[in-house]
């Protein structure tokens, strides 16, 4: 099977004016500081040295707003990753950016580079939530946008965000058709978390502001798991990497944070598919065959779909078979 890996480089915050509701940057990434080209590649290298020669390799600039930079800055870190595209050795590159900072200029640019997929920072596709949380920008910024990528011929992202400011269920789902609508390839999923020294935490100590329960969060996240599947949407992440100031609590004040938030999403999520389909059926012993990329998932957090399964079937077992992709499976009873 074809492996693929991408060599994260981060970028907090680098050119954004604006400082949205939830956002405190720094505390997210864990960092303060640009790196420089030369760190940039002596991280490629380091992560060369022990990916397989045969994988399909990208390099990613996440974690900021990357096309708000001027164009020289811009290649500046471009030109680090060209000559390992050159050789082979990289295939391509993606980056994250705001709607507002894309012109048919940066991306004629970018192509120059070998930039394959660009992410778009939407979080909402309503017009209140996005004027509550501050993103300054608007849903035709983000349509034009994503025109403009497509239009390309480069790889879509759209990453969204439940949970903010006068958002609800609908919102949510109502975000995610729209996001399917204007032909995006990929998404990420971020429940917001109120994270200290934003406006979010303030907004949440006087009252004007509650997060989601753990629990909204993973029944609203898998309802768009699920339909994302449906249309062929790839989802790349499921809520924020957990770095040390999550995991300590010193940047966490409140919301749906799990060190395990995707394992927790997709074990509901398989336990509802499975569940279903066995519904008041008993036998001796029950198979289920996934995909290998879902099997822990199917079996559930801890186990605990298999645990549930066995109150009505003596023996369960899991089977991996990557014939079968997404939420695809197979049960026989025996």
């Amino acid at each position: 099977m074809k492996q693929y890996y991408t060599i994260p480089v981060f970028i907090p915050e680098k050119a954004c004016p604006f400082r949205c509701v939830y956002c405190n940057q720094y505390a997210i990434a864990n960092t303060i500081k640009l790196p420089e080209p030369l760190e940039i590649k002596e991280k490629i290298e380091l992560y060369l040295s022990s990916i397989p020669s045969d994988a399909t390799i990208k390099v990613g600039f996440f974690g900021g707003s990357f096309t708000g930079m001027n164009i020289e800055e811009q290649n500046q870190y471009l030109d680090v990753v060209s000559p390992y595209i050159k050789s082979g050795e990289i295939d391509s590159i993606q980056l994250s950016t705001r709607p507002d900072y894309i012109s048919p200029e940066i991306l004629n640019n970018l192509k120059k580079y070998n930039v394959k997929i660009i992410e778009l920072g939407v979080q909402s596709l309503d017009e209140e939530v996005l004027l509550h949380s501050g993103r300054g920008h608007t849903i035709n910024d983000v349509r034009n946008a994503s025109n403009m990528i497509l239009d390309q011929g480069l790889e879509l992202g759209l990453q969204m965000m439940v949970g903010l400011p006068k958002d609800n269920f609908e919102r949510t789902m109502g975000t995610a058709n729209e996001i399917i609508s204007l032909g995006a390839h990929y998404t990420r999923i971020y429940p917001t978390l109120v994270i200290k020294d934003t406006h979010l935490e303030q907004l949440s100590q006087s009252g004007l502001y509650k997060p989601l329960s753990i629990e909204e969060s993973i029944n609203w996240c898998k309802e768009l798991i699920k339909l994302f599947d449906q249309h062929n949407v790839t989802v790349l992440r499921i809520g924020l990497h957990p770095s040390e100031g999550l995991l300590t609590g010193k940047n966490l004040i409140a919301g749906p944070f799990h060190v395990s938030f995707k394992e927790l999403v997709m074990t509901s999520l398989w336990g509802d598919l499975l569940t279903s389909r066995v519904e008041g059926t008993t036998g001796n012993k029950l198979i289920i065959t996934v995909s290998s990329k879902n099997l822990n998932c199917a079996i559930g957090h801890k186990a605990i779909n298999k645990k549930m399964l066995l109150g009505n079937f003596n023996d369960v077992q899991f089977q991996a078979d990557d014939n079968l992709s997404g939420l695809q499976y197979n049960i026989r009873i025996e």
